[in-house]
């Protein structure tokens, strides 16, 4: 079994502590996550501490939405790792990391990366219907309004 990678950057003028707390709270992410407005009757479920490690996030939505579970295994002032797993419409365990690099003008370059185990029937679907692609143009939509809401805070 082989393993899939997509990851994005970007730089925002946003200091790191502000892009930090919207990703480390899941309660902040409607604010920026490209897939929280696919269904408006999506029912989120927030256990545990309300960030940082520990802090868990579900959500069950139509088709588009799909279903699954969050919760963050790491968080420090550069890093937030999140084990992530979808359950509908296909089951698969992921991991995604965002890293906070403070940049000379004060703001913060951010990298949103997702790494998990990719079968070959997976490839062939992934490769099919061109999927790296879609997360790719999702991630950049998310990078940008992360940006956008941190610099509006």
């Amino acid at each position: 079994m082989g393993e899939f990678k997509v990851s994005r950057a970007r730089h925002t003028s946003a200091a790191p502590s502000q892009i930090h707390a919207l990703i480390d709270d899941f309660r902040n992410w409607p604010q920026w996550s490209p897939w929280e407005g696919l269904d408006d009757n999506m029912t989120r479920t927030f256990e545990g501490p309300e960030q940082g490690v520990g802090s868990r996030y579900a959500w069950k939505g139509n088709k588009k939405a799909g279903s699954g579970h969050m919760e963050i295994t790491e968080s420090t002032p550069e890093r937030i790792t999140v084990a992530l797993t979808f359950t509908e419409p296909f089951s698969s365990d992921n991991t995604t990391v965002f890293d906070l690099r403070p940049s000379a003008d004060g703001g913060t370059d951010v990298s949103w990366t997702m790494t998990g185990p990719q079968s070959v029937a997976q490839k062939i679907f992934f490769t099919v219907f061109r999927m790296k692609k879609r997360v790719e143009k999702d991630f950049d939509k998310g990078l940008a309004a992360l940006a956008a809401a941190a610099e509006r805070s």
